[in-house]
Parts: C-alpha cells; structure tokens; sequence
C-alpha cells in the first residue's frame, strides 16, 4: 500500500525544515506522496516539487489559510491549488502583512505581562515566508522566559491567553472561495482543534469540501466521529502529521498518514 502524508510544514512558515529536507523525511518515512501546507504562503512549492521528482515522491500542491470567525481562529486546507495564479499571490502578500502586525501585538502584550521580546528576534526565526506564534514560542524559549513551545502557548500565546492577538482578515468563507477560485478542495483543518463541529454545515454552505479526519491529536474515536460526519456531509477526507520539524519535535512526519485511495479521491474531486 502506498500512504500520504498531507500537513506538512516548512522554514517557509512555522517549520524547520527545509522543503529538499521534507522530501529525504518523507522518503525515509516511507512515504509516497506528501503536501506541504505551509500558513498563508506557497513559497516551499517549487523546490518541492523539483526535490520530489528527483525522490520519486509525489507532492501535492497545498496551503493552510488562517481565518477569523465568531471570535475563532478556523485554519482552512487548500489542496491542488494553482498556486501561481496572480489572485492568489497578491492576496497572500496581504496577509503576510497582517501576519507581522500580530507579531508587533502580541510583543506589546507580551510586555504587559512584563516579558520583553524584540520583534527583530522573533523575525530572525523566520525565513522570506510567513511568522506566525510558533516563532514567538521558539523566541520565548530560546531566552529562557518558558521551558518549552507548549508552555509558551498553555501560559502566554495559546487561544484565549493573555498575550493571544486574532487579527486575521479572511473569513472562512472568503478562505474557501479563494481556494475554490484557484482550483483547489477546501478542507477544514483539525476539526478537533476547533472543537465546533456545529459549524461544519455552516461551511458547507460556502463550499467547504472536506474533513481532515486524521491528525495527530485525534484519538481513534475522534477519528471515526469525523469519518462519520464527513460521510453524513458528502465530504472527502484527508489527514497529516502537522510535522513542524524540531519546532514540535514529538511529532513526527507519517505519525498521521492517509491510504492513496483517498489522495486519488482528491484528484478525482478536482477533476469533475
């Protein structure tokens, strides 16, 4: 059988990995196909796939866009993406943007909390892609206020913390029509995450087109929860690690993998 791993993330965004670095990974993992999700860019695209071809290794071209809904943070997969198209890019130059003035916030909550942090280090973390928490977490760490990136978001920079900034300028809905306008399936990431499965019929109705059942912090239950919703709503499933490199190094990339047959049900939904 040949399996899938399609959340993956490079030094583009959040990750520490190098996309010629995600090929040998997925190749060493016994991987056939992989997707590198990278947060509101597609930058890890093109060496990717020249490394992939070389490898053997499938890619599948994909990004993860962050939106603002009722006060949540809703995190939307786009896979086979035209990810050249002049639409796409300008609006992800836009939120590249937006991504660093949520920095610039959460350094002056930080400061409230009588931590200082300077941007420019947090920046530094950061390849030519996109910034996001994970950095502030990586920079906390490396100057010693927490001990690790878990403590980081548990105490200071996670969902409803003191120094958690939203500030995102897309909606689902424009999320899932920008990913529709560029040929892509928009897919609702770590659905548990969210935990508001209420909202999936509300996405169904601006077109989301499926589930990612499988994801790391999914237990078995939660996973046949979501392979049941998703066969309820008509929806295709998917599923990766979220691999992060050594910036999450308790996962590891395949620790959350699809068979191919449902990679093919992808392709087979992008064609009709």
């Amino acid at each position: 059988m040949k399996f899938a791993d399609l959340h993956l993330h490079s030094v583009f965004s959040d990750g520490t990995s190098t996309p010629e670095e995600l090929i040998e990974q997925a190749r060493k993992s016994g991987l056939s196909t992989i997707s590198i999700v990278d947060h509101d860019t597609v930058l890890a695209l093109d060496p990717a796939d020249a490394a992939g071809k070389e490898k053997n290794i499938e890619v599948l071209s994909g990004i993860e866009l962050t939106a603002e809904y009722e006060g949540l943070e809703i995190h939307i997969l786009g896979y086979l993406i035209d990810y050249k198209n002049k639409q796409l890019l300008d609006k992800l130059e836009f939120l590249k943007k937006n991504r660093i003035e949520r920095i610039y916030k959460i350094v002056d909550k930080l400061k409230e909390q009588d931590i200082e942090i300077k941007p420019e280090t947090i920046f530094g973390l950061s390849s030519q892609g996109t910034i996001g928490r994970l950095h502030v977490a990586r920079t906390m760490v490396k100057q010693g206020v927490v001990s690790s990136v878990f403590e980081a978001f548990q105490k200071y920079i996670g969902d409803k913390c003191p120094a958690y900034v939203l500030n995102f300028k897309l909606s689902p809905q424009e999320s899932i029509e920008l990913i529709k306008s560029v040929g892509g399936i928009p897919v609702l990431a770590h659905p548990y995450i969210l935990n508001r499965d209420d909202l999936i019929p509300k996405f169904l109705d601006f077109g989301l087109m499926g589930l990612e059942a499988y994801y790391i912090e999914h237990s078995r239950a939660m996973i046949n929860s979501y392979l049941g919703l998703a066969k309820r709503y008509n929806l295709l499933v998917t599923g990766g690690s979220d691999y992060h490199g050594y910036a999450k190094p308790e996962v590891m990339m395949g620790a959350a993998k699809i068979p191919y047959e449902l990679v093919e049900k992808l392709k087979e939904a992008k064609n009709k």
